[in-house]
């Protein structure tokens, strides 16, 4: 058919889309500037452990896992488009309810238990947003593109993402800069926080001037609201009308929405997708990169900069999956990628069992989430948008997006240990991971390049 699309109205709609990817990454990275503050005004003068702490610091996980699991029956039953509304509502309410848990219940400077279940409450409300954007963004730009760019604008929502952890990192240090430790304890936590409600505000707003995606509508038996939609995207009747007909043939050949309805496989290769991205521990150098800097032997402030020096890297090289994906395809960047990051994890681990600390270690870890973030971390979400039929989709992106929220909490919460056991051995293991991760793209993941989201329908049959 050609490049026949309306490149401009595309772009839009993605750019409005990609703010969901970009509130998930400030959601979950906000919490690193206003940690040390959280445990100062509210866990310690209560005299509770450092377990009750770490419950606090990723309560929000717990909100990803219940809001990616919810995501299907939402994306379902109200649509694309109001399940990201939903989404921009609860991180309104977490941005506001997080900087300022005392409103109606309690009193400001007087901790208690009850408020300490507050401000977890508004957390975990802004992880269901993030586990619902985590899921529905992807899906919801995945349906909107033309094939051949479909991996370029998916990959988009990484680059949100990662460019939203790099703005509240640059965020947490203006509020923070030139201030006293005191003065951040008792109000510039609050600020950190309350800064989301400004993007999700945004979010909430652009949401009702973007269209609902035209499968959904198809699945919804708007036919000719779909056509509208895929007129616009296509510029003219003639490719919307050939384009809804393939739809209509996918949507209306399995009425029964059974989860299984293409085999189990598909559900399979979805999860394992998830569960490898989390496993291969980037997580573990995304949270701890200023503990894990210091640790090496770095001092306070240069740590703080080591972690911006990884912000801009993860930047760069997920540009690189951006330009590269639609050219290249998705299993040579994500064999790379693992490649790339067992190099980087056995060096650690050898240098971590050696107890040499220095230059070599920050170029490793450097080398590993530059192979992660041209590879696993957009390619990852880009075929989890796009390799499953339209008629589970909704269904089944919401299954694989709980199973990678549930690998991250799993990874996040057994590092601390797993690291006062033996740190060599945790690296040793993460590198395992991504080899492992390799072999399983290459015997079993399907390439997807160039492919419409119906043609994928012919690959399960």
């Amino acid at each position: 058919m050609g490049k026949q699309y309306n490149t401009g109205y595309i772009f839009g709609i993605t750019l409005v889309a990609t703010l969901g990817g970009l509130l998930f990454g400030y959601d979950t990275a906000v919490i690193s500037g206003a940690e040390k503050s959280i445990e100062a005004y509210l866990t310690k003068p209560l005299g509770l452990s450092a377990f009750v702490h770490g419950a606090t610091v990723s309560s929000a996980l717990i909100g990803c896992i219940i809001g990616g699991a919810m995501s299907g029956l939402l994306s379902n039953r109200l649509g694309r488009k109001n399940s990201l509304l939903v989404a921009a509502i609860l991180f309104f309410i977490s941005a506001l309810g997080s900087g300022f848990p005392e409103v109606l219940f309690f009193t400001e400077g007087e901790p208690s238990i009850g408020l300490l279940w507050m401000f977890n409450f508004y957390r975990i409300i802004g992880g269901i947003g993030v586990g619902l954007a985590s899921a529905v963004c992807p899906m919801y730009i995945g349906e909107i593109a033309p094939s051949d760019i479909r991996g370029r604008l998916v990959s988009f929502n990484q680059f949100a993402i990662i460019f939203g952890m790099l703005v509240v990192y640059f965020v947490n240090w203006g509020i923070a800069k030139g201030q006293t430790i005191e003065w951040i304890d008792a109000a510039g936590w609050r600020y950190m926080f309350a800064s989301e409600a400004i993007p999700a505000g945004l979010f909430g707003l652009l949401i009702f001037f973007v269209p609902e995606t035209p499968r959904y509508l198809a699945l919804a038996n708007k036919e000719e609201k779909a056509l509208d939609v895929l007129t616009k995207i296509f510029g003219s009747k003639e490719n919307a009308n050939k384009i809804l007909k393939e739809i209509k043939e996918t949507v209306v050949e399995k009425t029964k929405s059974d989860i299984f309805a293409y085999g189990k496989i598909v559900i399979i290769i979805g999860i394992l997708l998830s569960v490898f991205q989390q496993f291969v521990g980037i997580n573990v150098a995304l949270y701890y990169a200023p503990r894990i800097f210091e640790s090496m032997g770095a001092a306070k402030d240069a740590s703080m900069m080591q972690t911006i020096i990884m912000g801009l890297v993860n930047v760069i090289f997920t540009v690189l999956a951006i330009l590269t994906v639609d050219k290249w395809g998705r299993k040579p960047l994500l064999i790379t990628g693992s490649i790339g990051m067992a190099v980087g994890m056995f060096a650690i681990s050898i240098l971590a069992f050696n107890n040499i600390i220095g230059i070599s270690t920050l170029v490793f870890i450097i080398i590993y989430t530059a192979s992660f973030m041209m590879s696993w971390g957009p390619i990852c979400w880009v075929l989890i948008a796009e390799i499953f039929p339209n008629k589970i989709r909704g269904q089944a992106v919401a299954i694989a997006v709980a199973a990678q929220w549930m690998a991250n909490y799993l990874i996040s919460s057994t590092y601390p240990p797993m690291m006062t056991y033996s740190s060599g051995m945790t690296y040793g293991i993460y590198g395992l991971m991504a080899v492992l991760s390799a072999i399983f793209v290459w015997k079993m993941v399907p390439e997807t390049k160039g492919k419409s989201l119906e043609e994928m329908e012919k690959l399960w049959k």
